[in-house]
């Protein structure tokens, strides 16, 4: 559940927003009020929401104030609503510069908050999907960071890496590179995760993975077109594969 602080000082309204809307349909909880925007900052501190409502105008500290405040103390990473009685112009720049979600003039209707709140959760969603693919694609960094120690065993590894490198898209696998080098396919199997910590298998799936990722990243390429230019015949495959290693199936990545 996404957390929610209301800062507002007229009472009335604070309250109709917090009990009259049925936030936990939206995937929301209240987890604090404040009337003012230092009690607002009291309680970003304290409670680190995901989502904040403040009204701009409010005895002492402004809402536009608040966040900012609450930004540079960087308590926590919040989106904020601004609600406000002023259509001015200089409050809206000042709203925007400070990346605010939405703009809601007062009275906001039940139907406009929650399509606000919609609209700050989609946000939220994207951003942690993006954090985790980014997070995700750093591991791949160390398929070009594997070092092998010098020695005849390893060799053979390093044989392997550099033809799997250069023949990801054809139908490879350590059967086919123990006959070749007339090795023994569990001797070679138990050298390649001694020299490089990964099975040869996932050591594969990562690198194809990673190029599939290249050519998803140019937009010129169908997710089908790419399953198959990276060595993935089975198109279910490659999306099991590609999930397992980002979090995003290949189509969300696309989106």
């Amino acid at each position: 559940m996404y957390r929610v602080i209301i800062v507002e000082d007229e009472d009335i309204i604070r309250k109709g927003i917090a009990y009259t809307m049925d936030w936990t349909s939206m995937g929301c909880t209240i987890v604090g009020e404040a009337a003012s925007g230092e009690e607002g900052i009291a309680k970003i501190s304290e409670l680190r929401p995901d989502i904040i409502l403040v009204d701009i105008m409010m005895p002492g500290m402004d809402g536009i104030e608040m966040i900012r405040k609450a930004k540079e103390g960087a308590y926590c990473d919040f989106k904020s609503v601004i609600l406000t009685s002023y259509a001015d112009f200089d409050y809206a720049k000042k709203a925007i510069d400070l990346d605010v979600s939405a703009y809601l003039m007062k009275p906001a209707s039940e139907e406009e908050v929650k399509k606000s709140i919609e609209k700050v959760i989609s946000e939220i969603e994207k951003e942690k999907m993006i954090k985790q693919y980014e997070e995700k694609k750093s591991l791949f960094d160390d398929i070009d960071k594997i070092y092998i120690k010098s020695g005849k065993d390893n060799e053979y590894v390093q044989q392997i890496i550099e033809k799997t490198k250069k023949f990801y898209a054809e139908k490879i696998s350590i059967e086919g590179f123990s006959e070749e080098l007339g090795i023994s396919a569990s001797y070679l199997s138990r050298k390649f995760k001694e020299a490089t910590g990964l099975t040869y298998l996932d050591f594969l799936n990562k690198y194809r993975v990673r190029q599939a990722v290249k050519l998803l990243e140019t937009g010129k390429y169908k997710v089908y077109e790419v399953s198959d230019m990276t060595g993935f015949t089975d198109y279910k495959h490659f999306n099991a594969v590609f999930k397992r290693y980002t979090d995003a199936s290949p189509s969300e990545f696309l989106k």
